[in-house]
Order: structure tokens, then C-alpha cells, then sequence
């Protein structure tokens, strides 16, 4: 019976090593229809925001720009996931948002397709983010549209900024210059 137990103990922690999972072992089609692996983001620091073009946060766009071309050279990548599940803010197509981004903002970094951030149709990298069971560091649910997650160099969940938290000053550029 001594056996039988400690097999089992062995089976749930081997179990639960494989629950988790690496962010470099994610991948997403960015928002040209290319594959991209997370895995070419190791070493980097990686802020992940979900957008919305008619949203009251969406001149943040502007400030996500500033931030990135003000430390893209210091390993800062930012990667925006336009989604439509807040009050239907993100209606356009791939090919429409990219237009806008660029056209209003100037945006030059990477996008993503648009997706799911939350519910039964999440996107793999958002259960990610919001599971402690595979980020190995905290639940959170994504509560409107430009919350940003904070991941550091080994590829570690750090911590979330809110809506309202914005890019340039406060937390996530404190958390960029560490």
C-alpha cells in the first residue's frame, strides 16, 4: 500500500509539472496572418495589451507607441491583441483595425489577430495569462479592453496593470526600467 501511494504522489506532481505551461512554448498568428512563436521573445521583456478601437482607453495606442519606440532597443516588445468582448468595441476586421492603428496612431508594434480574451472561446495565450495553473503565478480575469500583463526576461508572469493604468509613468515603466 506504501507503494501504491508514493506512485501516486509521483503521478500528481508529474502531473502537475505538465499543468503548466512555458510562455516560449505559446504562439498566436499576428494580425497579417503570420505564425509567431513566443519562443523568439526570450530575454526580452514583453508587455501583452488587449485593444479596442472605439473604446474610451484607445488613445492609449498613442502611449503604447511611445513606450515601445522609447525602450524597443532595451528588450521592451509590445504585442497587442485587438478583442471584441467589451460592449462590442473592436467590430472591425484584421485588416481594418491594422488600417486604423497605423493610420491614427502610428502603430509599429506587433498586433495580433483579433481574438477571444475571454470566456469559452479564450485564446491560449489569454488562459495563459489569467491562470495561475499555467503561469504558476496568479489568477486574474481580463476586466476591460487595455489591461496589460508584464512578463520578463525568463519568459515569468509579473504582474497586470489595469485599463487605467497607463503605459508611460506609474508601474509599467517603472517595471521596464528594473
Amino acid at each position: 500500500m506504501k507503494k501504491i501511494s508514493s506512485l501516486l504522489a509521483i503521478i500528481l506532481c508529474a502531473f502537475t509539472i505538465n499543468a503548466q505551461q512555458s510562455f516560449y512554448d505559446l504562439k498566436a498568428t499576428t494580425i497579417d496572418g503570420k505564425e509567431f512563436k513566443f519562443s523568439e521573445l526570450k530575454g526580452k521583456k514583453v508587455l501583452i495589451v488587449n485593444t479596442a478601437s472605439k473604446c474610451g482607453y484607445t488613445p492609449q495606442y498613442e502611449d503604447l507607441e511611445t513606450l515601445y519606440k522609447t525602450y524597443k532597443d532595451k528588450n521592451l516588445v509590445i504585442i497587442g491583441f485587438p478583442a471584441n468582448n467589451f460592449m462590442k468595441q473592436e467590430p472591425g476586421s484584421n485588416t481594418e483595425i491594422k488600417e486604423f492603428c497605423t493610420k491614427n496612431y502610428g502603430v509599429s508594434f506587433m498586433m495580433m489577430e483579433k481574438i477571444s480574451v475571454k470566456g469559452d472561446d479564450m485564446h491560449l495565450v489569454y488562459q495563459w495569462l489569467t491562470q495561475k495553473a499555467k503561469n504558476s503565478k496568479m489568477d486574474s480575469a481580463v476586466k476591460w479592453n487595455f489591461q496589460k500583463y508584464m512578463i520578463n526576461e525568463k519568459g515569468e508572469l509579473v504582474d497586470v496593470a489595469y485599463s487605467s493604468d497607463k503605459p508611460m509613468g506609474g508601474k509599467i515603466e517603472e517595471w521596464i526600467k528594473k
